[in-house]
């Protein structure tokens, strides 16, 4: 199993380029089922959630051509399979975002439901119940949704909850459905207008992507089209937070500060100076960080995907800092591995009271989960000594190629078996 080794004590600078977000390429890969035309996409990040989408997009039926990197051209001219078997959606639950393409263009889907999350509970009801609403008759059978629809109908849904993946699910069924769909309540992330976006250039008629309530005019069909994924926001304020938390001057290219306002002013808080432009933010950092406290909640609030790498950042913070998480009920799985390496961490309920200390001391480590193993790896890199990061494969399911760009950045860090 491979490791990251980690010496710390080096201040980041130079530059940084950023690529692709997986967030919004997940879902704009399955808008490819929604049209017998090619889509072609491009700044797709080579990440291991990526591949399994392409994956179980090829089962389904749909030829996928990548002449070069970041750039594939999708077709589903014919859908043979409308399945997401257990063995693909157990290793990424993004995989529920084909039951909506599926079952608007083939009148039917039978995808498993998604397996246990270290993270917490991600329950799928939200996509099942819009669906229903639309007309869809649909069975839970021996673990997976089977799902039926002549054609589906528009309707006003109301959303328990806010769920991105819910959104986007029921945003991509409504394109093809017969009527006005209104989703209220919807989520209003950077990922989701992306989404839209590229729906609108293959015809879709939506209305009101990025706020709470999203209206989709059914079309007959849609059209194939162009479009590049939007940079990642959450790769971006990891190297931001990292820059922060080591000192140095960074630069990072092919971003968007325009999706980070409130990340962006954390970090001012800390003690660092900001500057931005078009497609680039520059991040400087001379002291030692002042404690910043925060509360996740939906954009564009705090992202919940932000949480460790404060939390690391807060570990060597000049004074105590409030971190309270509201998305998921086992995200501070972090804390104790930050507690091998000096951390003075105090968990009590959904709330960590960080109390900032000199510096960290190295140790080994073990990775949890995506963001926990980028909230360790800044832990590392500030931390006296050697850092050994344990179970590092969740790292590839976010960001690409991570220790090489940090390594060019000034970060002393290599992976190892």
């Amino acid at each position: 199993m491979q490791k990251l080794v980690i010496h710390g004590g080096h201040r980041l600078q130079g530059e940084i380029s950023i690529s692709g977000a997986k967030n919004a390429a997940l879902p704009l890969l399955c808008t490819s089922l929604l049209t017998a035309d090619t889509l072609t996409l491009q700044n797709i990040p080579h990440l291991r959630d990526v591949t399994t989408m392409r994956a179980l997009l090829e089962q389904t039926g749909v030829r996928i051509l990548a002449n070069e990197p970041g750039t594939a051209e999708l077709s589903a001219a014919s859908i043979t399979n409308p399945t997401a078997s257990y063995d693909m959606v157990k290793t990424m639950r993004a995989a529920i975002l084909v039951l909506g393409p599926l079952l608007a263009r083939t009148g039917q889907a039978y995808i498993s439901l998604p397996g246990g999350c270290a993270i917490g509970m991600r329950p799928v009801d939200q996509h099942i119940k819009g669906l229903q609403a639309m007309g869809a008759e649909i069975s839970i059978e021996q673990g997976y949704i089977r799902a039926q629809a002549s054609r589906l109908t528009g309707t006003r849904i109301v959303m328990d909850l806010v769920t991105v993946t819910g959104t986007e699910n029921l945003m991509m069924a409504a394109t093809l459905a017969s009527g006005t769909t209104i989703l209220e309540n919807a989520a209003r992330e950077p990922e989701v207008t992306d989404l839209a976006d590229c729906l609108i250039r293959m015809g879709a008629k939506i209305e009101g992507a990025g706020s709470d309530i999203i209206v989709i005019h059914g079309v007959d069909r849609l059209h194939g089209c162009s479009h590049t994924v939007m940079p990642d926001r959450i790769e971006t304020g990891t190297f931001l937070t990292a820059a922060t938390a080591c000192g140095g001057d960074l630069t990072l290219t092919r971003t968007r500060a325009d999706t980070l306002d409130v990340v962006l002013g954390k970090l001012t808080e800390a003690g660092a100076s900001i500057e931005t432009g078009e497609g680039w933010i520059r991040l400087r950092m001379q002291q030692r960080p002042q404690p910043v406290s925060l509360r996740t909640a939906p954009y564009p609030a705090f992202p919940t995907d932000m949480q460790a790498q404060f939390m690391a950042m807060n570990c060597i913070a000049d004074g105590t800092a409030v971190i309270t998480e509201t998305i998921f009920e086992n995200r501070f799985m972090h804390v104790q591995e930050l507690k091998r390496l000096n951390a003075d961490i105090q968990v009590e309920g959904n709330t960590a009271i960080v109390r900032g200390i000199p510096r960290l001391d190295g140790a080994s480590v073990m990775a949890t989960d995506l963001r926990a193993s980028a909230c360790l790896i800044i832990a590392g890199l500030v931390a006296q000594g050697e850092t050994i990061v344990d179970r590092i494969y969740h790292l590839d399911r976010g960001y690409e190629h991570i220790e090489r760009k940090l390594t060019q950045a000034g970060a002393q860090i290599t992976r190892t078996n």
